[in-house]
């Protein structure tokens, strides 16, 4: 039987955490660190390279397209220019495949059609590299894009409909056939456009490469939190059963507590304000839960503490106090 991070039993605080696995602040910071590191790795790469000899730099066109702010309204005229980028050193003219990059959620750069996966991919099969960043971020947003009445224009179906669009664009700029084989890359969300671009146009895109991604929407995405514990009972990785049994008392323990002395738990983890309202609750526990989160999904990245240094700090046994508060206090130091 497989045991939650967090007891079913404890209270509607825990159970509306596993409702929104995702939702944290501080897990979206991590994303951003792993994000640059990655970005780090790339440029040291692409310096080796150039020191070598090379210039992959020089083979990187970026552009723009104008795309439709509304593709599903035919009144509204409104367009924003969409910014991508094009690697022609490794395609095979004039059938080798088209590798498309799909961004997600933030910029994407030169470097997302120089290194990664499906670069050397193209490499090994003479494939025209394309990156095309999501809407509304980067630089591919309106001035007043931000402004609450645009942005019922960002969602996934728009974003499908950019890259059909895009597609079309391509095919024509570089006179492409059905011998072009297109096959499209992305991870999480973007990994979900992947797969979804897919199924909703496969007459235009041969096979989708969807790394991590929530292709089925839940609500209650429990079975998150279920790897998660699982993870930190993986000896392979530093965890135990120990570990997992630690974090879950002390998450009782800062439910517990934050019950009858929010003030102190405010003071334990240097909140801006006392934690009353049940907002303010969520918000905290979903933060707390995203350090323990964000070392299992990037562990070993270098951007957070590993599951063995966490599970080092959880199981140490140097605290004086016992139960529930050893295992809170030794949340607030890995918190710190």
């Amino acid at each position: 039987m497989v045991k939650m991070l967090f007891s079913p039993a404890h209270s509607l605080i825990l159970l509306l955490l596993l409702s929104f696995t995702d939702a944290g602040r501080i897990l979206m910071k991590i994303k951003e660190r792993v994000r640059d590191l990655q970005l780090q790795k790339a440029k040291q790469h692409l310096l080796a390279l150039t020191v070598g000899g090379r210039q992959p730099l020089q083979h990187v066109k970026e552009g723009r397209i104008h795309q439709q702010l509304d593709h599903f309204n035919r009144q509204d005229v409104n367009t924003f220019a969409q910014r991508f980028f094009v690697n022609e050193a490794f395609w095979q003219r004039p059938d080798g495949p088209v590798f498309l990059f799909i961004g997600g959620e933030g910029p994407i750069y030169e470097f997302d059609v120089l290194a990664g996966h499906h670069v050397d991919m193209a490499a090994e099969h003479g494939a025209l590299l394309l990156a095309l960043e999501h809407r509304f971020y980067g630089d591919s947003i309106n001035p007043d894009g931000l402004k609450t009445e645009n942005l019922a224009d960002l969602s996934s179906q728009q974003a499908l409909a950019d890259l059909a669009v895009f597609h079309q664009y391509i095919t024509q700029s570089f006179n492409l056939s059905r011998r072009n084989t297109w096959i499209s890359f992305g991870g999480s969300y973007a990994g979900a456009l992947s797969a979804w671009f897919r199924g909703k146009f496969p007459h235009l895109v041969f096979g989708a490469v969807a790394s991590s991604a929530p292709v089925n929407s839940k609500l209650d995405f429990s079975a998150y939190s279920d790897i998660v514990g699982l993870s930190l009972m993986n000896e392979a990785v530093g965890g135990s059963e120990k570990c997992l049994a630690a974090v879950r008392e002390a998450f009782a323990a800062v439910e517990a507590l934050m019950a009858g002395n929010a003030s102190q738990v405010a003071v334990d983890f240097g909140c801006c304000q006392i934690p009353k309202e049940f907002d303010d609750q969520i918000e905290l526990m979903q933060n707390l839960a995203d350090i323990i989160m964000g070392a299992v999904q990037y562990n070993e990245e270098g951007v957070l503490v590993s599951i063995n240094e966490l599970c080092g700090v959880m199981t140490n046994q140097s605290q004086a106090s016992e139960g529930e508060m050893q295992a809170y206090n030794r949340l607030v130091k890995l918190a710190q």
